[in-house]
This record gives structure tokens, C-alpha cells and sequence, in this order.
């Protein structure tokens, strides 16, 4: 079974790539590190509650389909 870390991450991924937004994107328009983004893409790190709230909005989804 999939950790949630890993699973938020392989959502984060696919939802950054259909909508068209880079790792680069993302880093610009939160302020985060794109290493710090890799490691949650990669599962290798948890975000706080606060900071997935962040990526969900800056892709444009809910937290719900960020982490389910």
C-alpha cells in the first residue's frame, strides 16, 4: 500500500501535467524551494496542511482531489 505522502505526491504530479503547470510554476508563485516541490512530487517528504492548501489552490483544485 501507498503511503499518503506518496499518494499526494504521484496527485500532484498528474494534476500539475494536465493542467500544463511546471515544478517552475509552482515555485514562482508559492515562493517554495523546487527541491521542496520534487520531494513531495516524490513522497519524500509531508507537507504541512497549510502548505497543500497552498498547491491545491495555485493548481486550481480542491484539497480533496489533491490528497485523495
Amino acid at each position: 500500500m501507498k503511503s499518503e505522502s506518496q499518494k499526494l505526491g504521484k496527485n500532484l504530479k498528474r494534476i500539475r501535467k494536465e493542467k500544463g503547470i511546471s515544478q517552475g510554476d509552482i515555485v514562482r508563485s508559492l515562493g517554495m524551494d523546487r527541491a521542496f516541490i520534487s520531494n513531495i512530487e516524490n513522497g519524500k517528504t509531508n507537507p504541512t496542511l497549510a502548505t497543500i492548501a497552498k498547491l491545491a489552490k495555485a493548481l486550481g483544485v480542491s484539497i480533496e482531489e489533491l490528497i485523495k
